[in-house]
């Protein structure tokens, strides 16, 4: 099981004591409602790599992203549940629309993100290329997307 860090300080803090020599692979999401294809998009991620960190938005910065409604699960359960994968290694919070300063201070060997990304809309990462890390965009898991399953559980409206 992986580790659910308190925050970057103890994220990075873990990470120096047993990084040496390996390759670090960072993410990041909301993952309010994890599904299969949340599932396969970590396991190819953390194939490009020896350690998976997932940044996961708190729930204030999900409701800035995603409105009111969301997110489906709370933050903390949300960090367990992704720690529970055998694929991830580190889980952390963090409360800022975007992961700009975490993957700052993790300073990833691989940052990744999913299909819907084009890597010069990404993040990050011209700041991972300026220390010759990696950025890589894993193709898109068809028919598996949050948005999609909440879509097919809203009720439906009747036209007469």
């Amino acid at each position: 099981m992986g580790h659910v860090a308190r925050d970057w300080s103890d994220l990075v803090s873990k990470l120096q004591n047993i990084r040496q020599g390996r390759k670090v692979v960072f993410t990041n999401g909301v993952f309010d409602l994890l599904h299969v294809g949340h599932v396969r998009y970590l396991q190819e991620a953390r194939a490009l790599g020896d350690l998976l960190v997932v940044g996961v938005n708190k729930d204030a910065s999900v409701q800035k992203l995603k409105g009111p409604t969301r997110p489906i699960q709370n933050e903390n359960d949300r960090a367990e549940i992704l720690a529970a994968l055998e694929c991830v290694n580190f889980t952390v919070l963090f409360g800022e629309e975007t992961p700009a300063d975490l993957i700052e201070r993790v300073k990833p060997d691989v940052l990744v993100k999913g299909g819907d990304y084009k890597i010069e809309t990404i993040v990050g990462a011209p700041f991972v290329m300026s220390y010759g890390g990696e950025v890589k965009v894993l193709q898109f898991v068809d028919g598996r997307s949050t948005s999609n399953i909440i879509a097919k559980s809203a009720p439906k409206t009747q036209v007469d």
